[in-house]
């Protein structure tokens, strides 16, 4: 995400030993040679990244969504974690429902 760029510079994680997995800009391909194994390197490492990224998005989609689960109140750390398991349960039977219903033998949407 663009909003985490620079994210390892900052002043309240100087401190911290951390491997950041933000997407790179397209800029810093630009001053690469496309045949330069640099450059294959970072392309085969930003493949990976969106290949992960392209796994957890749906679910919270369809949290946000279909749950409409936008924002957070503070009910403690127990009962915040009790909700979002359930949501993340509840989104994967949403995603599911095609194949539930089709081998129920109901197609409904």
């Amino acid at each position: 995400d663009a909003g985490y760029t620079g994210v390892e510079k900052r002043s309240g994680h100087a401190d911290r030993e951390v491997i950041w997995q933000v997407a790179a800009r397209r800029s810093t391909y630009k001053m690469l040679d496309k045949r330069s194994a640099l450059y294959k390197a970072k392309r085969k490492i930003e493949k990976a990244k969106a290949q992960v990224r392209a796994k957890v998005e749906p679910p919270f989609r369809v949290i946000k969504r279909q749950f409409g689960y936008t924002k957070v109140r503070f009910r403690g750390l127990v009962r915040n974690t009790a909700q979002l398991v359930t949501l993340f349960a509840l989104s994967n039977l949403w995603m599911a429902r095609r194949h539930l219903l089709a081998s129920a033998g109901e197609v409904r949407l």
